[in-house]
């Protein structure tokens, strides 16, 4: 409990003492009145303060507005310990607000707990302890069991396992070896660790994350919005419809206090705290609870997007396989050796950060002589062109071969296929495979069994696109793409989707950024993702595990089932409760019920979206 609630706790705790003690004291008239403002003004001071500051600042029409105008009524007209239980019950409601918006912080500020402190580097033999940014790439670092790895990189020496759990929800360690690309975020558990940083801090993980996080409260959601506008209107109408059943019923039928009363009554009964409160915290509570799971969601209005989607549209390469490439045959031509075919690709693709690329140098058996290459020019969805030993050697798929004229021999093995061509000539073929994550199955199954449909959309080839999809069970693959080839089928889904649902986009790379964007919905891999799929994405997969895309829907859509639970019956309340009250049927109890007591439920009810169920459920969470 903060200083905040230990507060509003005290002074709740002092008010009651207090009207016990005076309920049975025999006096009435001034010396009551005095009485019940030692207890009033102890619990309602700061509500008095900033209906003040409203009408200084011209903001008159606020909850604490009319608060203080209806318990000031209440007094006025002899209900003195009405007007105190009126502000009692409201600061009860108050402690119960922020309890439940610091049990969704806390759950969002877990995150923050991933920030580094310090980083240890060697430098001249020693290690140094400095903060993580002035760490630059090439740096070594030292992490010791125990401390959180402070920047991403590469291990050079040592074997432990990391927890992950802050980063991805994952409690399950994870094993790394010298080799293994390691995020800054993680806990090293056991061994020592050697580290060569890859990125700059402000580029790590760990950045990008208390980024995200920080910024997704800058989103409202269509419901935020609406609630702001709805109290924006809501509020002046109902203290003119106060006055007005104030002045007007008397003036025909008399008896100024009753009309009065009811008139104070119809304003604490018309407070909206319920809404204005419970909407914004439901998913803000949404938001920490997919966290906890390792899902980052930019915003309200992308946890209203998510829980509207019907159709999943999937890049394949990172995405639903591991990116991990590797080479399985190869076909040189005739007069060709398969060493030297190999070498060639290998020199070809040496200054690319491509997966296929990396494949190739990585199946080379002996180091690569980079002296040997010249000028190297990359064609977008085509391959490479590079200068090897003073020849022309191409590299890449048949659109490059047509691309330059060569006459190839097509090969219709499964997998990615890369051509060589050696000035113009026909070299032969080398054939890489990806692998499916394992989880890839049971992710589509979850997404189809919600009924929404899935489609692939890859630049790899139509065999391994057949390939992977016929296994997951995808409804629809399209093949052979370029970014924009994405971008324009991603176009003709967003016009033939069903009405008043949403299209996502789940991707990993760099060419996926411009569908992330143009998505309802972009959905990016954070682990291993490029960074501007992960600027350009509304949601962030942590762990790079498909079946979080789920249950990211089934958080939304249980988020929104909650908002619109809240909407519906605080308003229905406070219809009924207005009319009973405008007619002398409802007295001040019922008011307090009817503000306090509903926003309450509804703050309650609001918190139940902190809680994640991890399990694959097809219901609609």
């Amino acid at each position: 409990m903060n200083r905040k609630q230990k507060n509003i706790l005290i002074r709740i705790l002092l008010t009651a003492a207090l009207m016990l003690i005076l309920h049975p004291l025999p006096v009435e008239g001034w010396v009551r009145l005095l009485l019940t403002l030692i207890p009033y003004l102890l619990i309602g001071w700061d509500i008095l303060r900033k209906a003040i500051l409203g009408i200084l600042h011209r903001e008159l029409f606020d909850e604490n507005f009319l608060m203080s105008i209806a318990t000031i009524g209440a007094l006025v007209l002899g209900q003195y310990e009405e007007s105190v239980e009126v502000m009692l019950f409201y600061q009860i409601g108050e402690l119960f607000q922020s309890y439940a918006v610091g049990k969704s912080r806390r759950s969002i500020a877990s995150l923050m707990d991933i920030r580094p402190d310090f980083a240890n580097v060697e430098r001249d033999g020693q290690i140094v302890q400095v903060d993580p940014e002035e760490v630059e790439p090439g740096d070594c670092i030292v992490v010791r069991p125990g401390e959180r790895i402070p920047l991403d990189g590469t291990i050079l020496e040592g074997v432990s396992a990391l927890n992950t759990s802050a980063l991805t929800g994952e409690s399950l360690p994870r094993d790394v070896a010298p080799g293994s690309d390691v995020i800054s975020g993680c806990v090293n558990l056991s061994g020592l660790l050697r580290v060569r940083v890859t990125k700059p801090f402000e580029e790590s993980t760990v950045n990008r994350i208390l980024e995200l996080v920080e910024n997704s409260s800058l989103k409202k959601s269509k419901a935020e919005n609406f609630i702001t506008r709805f109290a924006h209107y809501y509020t002046p109408i109902v203290c003119i419809g106060a006055v007005l059943l104030a002045v007007i019923p008397p003036l025909f039928l008399g008896n100024w206090s009753e009309w009065i009363s009811r008139a104070l009554t119809f304003l604490v009964i018309s407070c909206p705290c319920a809404l204005v409160i419970s909407i914004p915290l439901s998913f803000f509570g949404g938001i920490g609870g997919a966290s906890r799971a390792g899902i980052l969601v930019k915003g309200g209005t992308d946890l209203e997007s998510l829980a509207h989607t019907k159709t999943v549209v999937f890049d394949k390469t990172g995405t639903l396989t591991q990116g991990v490439f590797t080479v399985t045959e190869m076909t040189p031509a005739p007069g060709w050796d398969a060493g030297d075919l190999l070498e060639l690709a290998a020199l070809a693709e040496a200054y690319s950060n491509h997966p296929i690329s990396r494949s190739l140098r990585d199946a080379c058996a002996h180091p690569l002589d980079l002296g040997r290459v010249g000028e190297s020019e990359e064609l977008a969805g085509g391959g490479v062109i590079t200068w090897v030993d003073g020849k022309q050697v191409a590299a890449g798929n048949a659109r490059l071969m047509n691309h330059i004229h060569a006459a190839f021999t097509e090969n219709s093995r499964p997998g990615t296929i890369v051509y060589l061509a050696v000035d113009g000539s026909f070299a032969g073929s080398i054939v890489i495979s990806d692998q499916l994550k394992s989880s890839s199955v049971a992710a589509m199954k979850d997404l189809q069994a919600q009924g929404i449909r899935t489609v692939l959309l890859t630049g790899d080839s139509e065999k391994a696109a057949q390939a992977v999809g016929n296994v997951l069970g995808i409804d629809e693959i399209h093949s052979g793409l370029l970014p924009d080839g994405k971008v324009e089928h991603v176009e003709r889904l967003l016009a033939a989707k069903p009405p008043k649902s949403t299209l996502a986009f789940v991707g990993d790379g760099i060419n996926d950024a411009p569908v992330l964007t143009r998505a309802d919905v972009g959905i990016a891999m954070g682990a291993m993702g490029s960074d501007a799929a992960i600027e350009a994405a509304d949601v962030v997969l942590m762990d790079d595990d498909p079946r979080k895309i789920s249950l990211a829907m089934r958080i939304a859509r249980k988020c929104l089932r909650i908002v619109r639970e809240n909407i519906i019956f605080a308003l229905g309340v406070k219809i009924i409760c207005l009319l009973l009250g405008a007619l002398g049927k409802a007295g001040m109890q019922a008011a307090i019920f009817a503000d306090v007591g509903v926003m309450v439920l509804a703050v309650l009810n609001a918190v139940r979206t902190l809680r994640v169920d991890h399990t694959s459920k097809n219901s609609q969470a």
